[in-house]
């Protein structure tokens, strides 16, 4: 039977039920209240007409006659039951004599008789009326009861198997589709009935069978592509290991195993953090899955790696790997992939060249020099006097060879930068004498621009642990910017304050200032602001960056246009 039809039967039937005992009750209550109402509205009348009459006729007054005459007109519309007729008949006719002869006993009496007589009759109707209510109470009470009953037990039963009916087998499909869920398509859903559930179970059970038939027919073709991504990644020249989302090594290639000293079966199926507490490569590779991905995308140092019998440069990248998952929104992280990529021939040649800019910078700064020497012969006057376009071309001559001198050195400390060959001497020094220094050297080049040097630092500054050469220079290069992209007749401000373990040195002009979109550039090697009139290499910041960083401070820039910049840089003090 369908589950519609049943739930129509069920559910009608109750209804139809519940419906008769309304009929049946409200029938039964009706002819209740009719019997109460008869005995209300005849007898209980009539004894109220005796009564007063038997009261009158004890009573005797003027309107003795008059009481009798009204309630026995009343009484004789109100004979309703047998023999109640005759005896208010024989009544009229004693009271019509009494009527005749007021002083008379006997007719009195006769009245008093006729008068009990229908009291006797109607109280007779009302014993008999109550019984007959009595029964159909009785009768309505036991109609309401086998009804009630029925209409019960027809919806306990419904209660009992409605819902396991419809329930039982949605729990069943439900977790039918769980297990199809986990690939378990063997799994088969046996309903008899011939409802709804035995066609929905039927369709189930046809979704499985091709379900099971379509994941047996591609299981040699997973197994192929498999072994396909599988001879992929080994046959890949950059070293590659899978993980699975709980660090599980899945897979990992040759060049993995060749520049760790693995064996497969050493790796494979293994938790990488036990792998890495043996092997110090490992060890190195997974320290960024320890950080939080904020920290992940911070720049790294090349690792070095013994490789091909030489030492080898590697560029490590870890790519999270997460998928949207069939019929869901959110992503879900199902494991990472280290890649290192083989930089060592690109590594190669920026020792290369960088051992070329340090030949030709280191060859060109000699003949340099030795041009600004003669220069400064030739305006000596004691070699001979010069006229006044002589002096212009030597002077030109004598701006553009310092202006070399200073990119062959600026190259020169770019290639100690790039080689790892910074030579410091860290020691307790004066922020105020190096500011000083600085201040000195520019001092010329600051009056012929009208440049004001502002100098705040207190005279008490606790000492700075630093190279001062090298920091004395990062300041010079930073105060000639500032120099350089001020007006005419303004001004730098240079100061140093304690800020908690560190000494801050600062470098204020008041210049057009810098676009926000160049400032994470600008410490980055060969790079000028677009559209700047003035001319460099563009190595000056970088170096200044590396010289800070080399010291263990950092250097940070803030600039609005309109408004000039700020140029910072933090280095540690000194221990007391």
């Amino acid at each position: 039977m369908k589950i519609k039809t049943k739930l129509t039967l069920g559910v009608g039937l109750l209804f139809i039920m519940i419906l008769l005992l309304s009929i049946v009750g409200v029938y039964k209550i009706n002819i209740m209240k009719s019997d109460t109402e008869n005995i209300l509205t005849a007898n209980y009348h009539s004894l109220e007409y005796c009564r007063n009459m038997l009261s009158a006729l004890e009573n005797k007054s003027d309107s003795t006659t008059t009481t009798l005459d009204e309630n026995l007109k009343l009484q004789e519309e109100n004979a309703t039951e047998i023999g109640e007729e005759a005896a208010t008949i024989e009544l009229r006719k004693n009271f019509e004599q009494y009527k005749s002869n007021l002083d008379s006993q006997f007719v009195a009496s006769s009245i008093r008789n006729n008068i009990l007589n229908i009291m006797n009759v109607n109280m007779e109707a009302i014993q008999r009326k109550s019984d007959l209510a009595k029964k159909t109470a009785e009768t309505a009470t036991i109609v309401i009861s086998i009804v009630g009953t029925v209409c019960f037990m027809l919806a306990f039963t419904l209660l009992l198997n409605l819902p396991s009916n419809i329930a039982d087998p949605i729990k069943e499909l439900t977790q039918s589709i769980k297990e199809i869920a986990d690939e378990n398509y063997a799994q088969r859903v046996h309903f008899e009935q011939n409802n709804e559930f035995g066609e929905l179970a039927h369709s189930f059970n046809v979704m499985a069978e091709k379900l099971e038939e379509y994941n047996n027919s591609n299981l040699a073709k997973l197994m192929q592509e498999k072994q396909r991504i599988e001879t992929l990644i080994n046959n890949m020249h950059n070293p590659v290991i899978g993980l699975d989302e709980n660090r599980k090594v899945i897979f990992v290639n040759n060049e993995a195993l060749k520049v760790s000293g693995l064996k497969r079966e050493e790796v494979e199926g293994k938790q990488v953090q036990d792998i890495a507490i043996h092997n110090d490569l490992i060890r190195s590779l997974i320290q960024d899955l320890l950080k939080p991905n904020d920290n992940r995308d911070k720049p790294q140092q090349p690792l070095k790696i013994f490789a091909d019998n030489k030492e080898s440069y590697f560029e490590k990248e870890i790519i999270p790997i997460s998928i949207t998952p069939t019929a869901e929104k959110q992503s879900k992280h199902i494991g990472d992939v280290i890649l290192l990529q083989n930089i060592t021939p690109f590594k190669e040649l920026d020792f290369a060249k960088t051992n070329f800019i340090a030949t030709v910078s280191h060859e060109l700064k000699t003949p340099i020099s030795s041009i600004l020497m003669s220069l400064n012969l030739l305006e000596n006057e004691k070699i001979g006097i010069v006229n006044l376009e002589q002096k212009q071309l030597i002077q030109s001559v004598k701006e553009d060879s310092e202006r070399l001198l200073k990119i062959t050195g600026e190259l020169l400390n770019m290639t100690q930068v790039e080689v790892g060959k910074i030579q410091l001497s860290l020691q307790a020094a004066s922020p105020l004498e190096i500011i000083q220094y600085a201040t000195n050297v520019v001092k010329t080049q600051a009056d012929q621009k009208g440049v004001t040097i502002q100098v705040e630092c207190p005279a008490n500054l606790p000492s700075v642990n630093a190279d001062s050469e090298k920091t004395a220079w990062v300041l010079t290069n930073l105060m000639i910017n500032a120099i350089n992209y001020s007006f005419e007749n303004s001004k730098v401000v240079v100061s140093a304050h304690e800020e908690e373990d560190k000494i801050i040195f600062t470098i204020q002009d008041f210049g057009k200032g810098i676009d926000s979109k160049y400032l994470p550039k600008l410490f980055d090697r060969y790079f000028q602001i677009p559209g700047s009139s003035k001319s460099g290499t563009g190595l000056g910041l970088a170096i200044s960056k590396e010289f800070v960083e080399a010291q263990g401070g950092h250097i940070f820039v803030q600039s609005d246009i309109g408004k000039g910049s700020i140029f910072s840089l933090a280095l540690n003090k000194a221990a007391v």
